[in-house]
């Protein structure tokens, strides 16, 4: 079984693409807007028509992270709650610096809930919620004899 995090970035999708691409190496696998699903679904499911989504918005993206996926979404633009809760993505990293580089990179425009720091359980942790509200804590674990 794999877990994927599924975002709902209520338009902001195509610039958190990029921004994941540029702060932590996302790869992009697929991407579809709202104009490129067959029009027989889009009549079907009612997704465009009940929706009303702008053509050029995202519909379903998948960026590679490492080994996970994280899939996004401009399909919750219909919400007026536009705030993430309740959860966060780890990030973990088995090297010091590159940990802290994608603490600093998604942090930029964002807000850091916790400063980068070592911690009893990691050579370094913090964290943030990114510049789509997007909560996130990244990691580099210490060996497991060198914890408590």
């Amino acid at each position: 079984m794999q877990l994927h995090p599924y975002l709902f970035l209520n338009g902001n999708t195509a610039e958190a693409i990029t921004f994941y691409q540029q702060a932590i190496g996302a790869q992009k696998m697929f991407e579809m807007t709202f104009a490129e699903m067959p029009p027989q679904q889009q009549q079907q499911e009612g997704c465009a028509s009940t929706f009303s989504f702008p053509p050029e918005k995202i519909m379903h993206a998948e960026l590679r992270v490492g080994e996970s996926k994280l899939m996004l979404s401009d399909g919750n633009m219909v919400s007026d709650d536009h705030q993430h809760h309740g959860y966060a993505i780890s990030l973990e990293s088995h090297d010091r610096e590159e940990g802290k580089r994608w603490f600093d990179n998604l942090s930029e425009g964002g807000n850091v809930t916790m400063p980068w720091q070592e911690t009893f359980w990691a050579q370094g942790f913090g964290m943030l919620t990114d510049q789509f509200g997007v909560h996130w804590m990244v990691s580099v674990a210490k060996p497991v004899n060198d914890t408590l």
